[in-house]
This record gives C-alpha cells, sequence and structure tokens, in this order.
C-alpha cells in the first residue's frame, strides 16, 4: 500500500469509484482530500459522454466535493480530438448528448445528416429508431461509425442501463462494419490523461472498478493498477480474467490509510 500512496499520479474513474448514480461512495472525501494535502497530480477520467467537465465539476460540488474543472477528462473530449487530429473541419453524424456535442462544437466539428464523413454514437436519451435508422443509411453511404466508449452497461440505482458498446451494436449488426471506440481502454484516452497530468506513466496508477476497461487499460498503458469493489467487480470476477490488478481495495478510502 505505501507504493501506492508514493506515486505522484491518480488517474480516477468516476462512476463506481467515486460515486454510484447521485450518492457519494464511503471515504472519498477523504481520498480527495488526501490527494490535495499530498499535491498529488489526479484526473478523473470517464467514458461516459453525456456530460462535459463543468457538469461534472458541479455534479461533485453538490455531493459536497470541491474538485477544481481542470480534474475532469471524458471520452466525449477524446472523441472529439481524435476527429480533430485525424480529419480537421470534419462533420459528423451524432448521437449523444450534450457533452458529447459541446465537445464535437469546440474542436470545431460541425453536425451534418446528409453526408458526414462520421457517424459517432454516446450514451444519452434521444437515442431513438429512427436515429438508429439514419446512422445505418449514413455508414451504409460510406460514414465512418465512432463509438465514445466500449462499455456495454453502466450503473444506475436500482439496476444497470445500456451504455454506449450496447447502442452502437444495432448500427454494427445492420452494415456490416465496426465501430471504432475511443474511451477506455483505448491507450489514446489513456496517453491523452497522462499528458494532462504530466506524469510519467511509471509513476501513475490507474484506479477504477472493471476489470474490462479501467485494468486493462492501465496495464496496457504501462501504468500501476488498483481495483476497487464499490462498483461493478467483485473478487469473483476478477478471477475470471486472465490478467490481475496489482492491489484490491474495498474503495477509494482505503488509499490514504
Amino acid at each position: 500500500m505505501e507504493s501506492l500512496r508514493a506515486k505522484k499520479g491518480f488517474i480516477c474513474d468516476m462512476d463506481g469509484v467515486i460515486y454510484h448514480g447521485n450518492q457519494i461512495l464511503p471515504g472519498v472525501k477523504e481520498f480527495v482530500d488526501w490527494l490535495y494535502r499530498e499535491n498529488k497530480n489526479f484526473l478523473f477520467l470517464t467514458n461516459s459522454s453525456e456530460r462535459s467537465p463543468k457538469e461534472l465539476q458541479q455534479k461533485l460540488s453538490r455531493m459536497g466535493l470541491d474538485v477544481d474543472e481542470s480534474h475532469f477528462y471524458t471520452s466525449a473530449l477524446a472523441t472529439a480530438s481524435f476527429i480533430h487530429n485525424q480529419a480537421p473541419g470534419a462533420s459528423v453524424y451524432a448521437i449523444g448528448a450534450h457533452g458529447l456535442l459541446n465537445a464535437l462544437y469546440d474542436k470545431g466539428i460541425t453536425i451534418n445528416d446528409v453526408d458526414p464523413e462520421y457517424v459517432v454514437v454516446g450514451e444519452g436519451d434521444n437515442y431513438s429508431y429512427d436515429r438508429i435508422v439514419k446512422a445505418i443509411e449514413l455508414v451504409n453511404k460510406g460514414a465512418k461509425l465512432i463509438g465514445t466508449n466500449t462499455d456495454l452497461t453502466g450503473p444506475k440505482e436500482g439496476g444497470i442501463l445500456p451504455a454506449c458498446r450496447s447502442l452502437v451494436a444495432p448500427i454494427e449488426l445492420a452494415t456490416g462494419k465496426s465501430a471504432y471506440f475511443v474511451g477506455k481502454p483505448n491507450p489514446l484516452m489513456m496517453r491523452t490523461g497522462l499528458r494532462l497530468l504530466g506524469v510519467h506513466s511509471e509513476e501513475t496508477v490507474m484506479v477504477g472498478d472493471r476489470m474490462d476497461t479501467d485494468v486493462i487499460a492501465g496495464i496496457e498503458t504501462g501504468l500501476d493498477t488498483c481495483l476497487v469493489l464499490s462498483g461493478v467487480s467483485t473478487r469473483e470476477t476478477v478471477a475470471t480474467f486472465p490478467y490481475r490488478p496489482r492491489i484490491i481495495l474495498d474503495g477509494v478510502g482505503c488509499i490514504p490509510g
């Protein structure tokens, strides 16, 4: 545990690590206070594309956590950066919430439902049969299919919700085209996180609750890995994967000690 506390950088997932729904998880306030007190470089890095960093900052503020907006990075921001770097000034047909749309606009990417270069899918309540039909039409006409992240499901109070990978699947099946996913565990997003932190991978730990996104992302990017059992994973499910986190904790409140 001392080796974990000695790390300079902390990249933390949010849902299942910091909060569940609109409830802050036990020990989180103590963990955040410790990050600030010890002058750690930290980043909350989420595969959710629905909210902007400002909205995430306000969400935590409502839970009693005061964290600067600069400490948040989302798969929506990563997706917009990827498209901007690949095809500056491109247009997209987007299915997702305002967090995704705002990120695209901020990179000079316009919305186009006639002949876009990309179809981009994230989570959001504007997902509908008609939008899926339009996305299929555009992909069949040559638009490239992008998903903000590979999460199949996301947690909600009392159950689960379909996440991006589930929402993209009908388009893939109907067109025969595979989407490119930008969020965790894609190393693109992890390397951006490290760059924002200004810390080397060997000095950084990935803290998350999912083996298939958080832990594998940390392993493949050369970070130390810490799995917390406050979200979707249990010690029993961990045993079903061919890779392991270095440390398993009940929650982030265990890190400060």
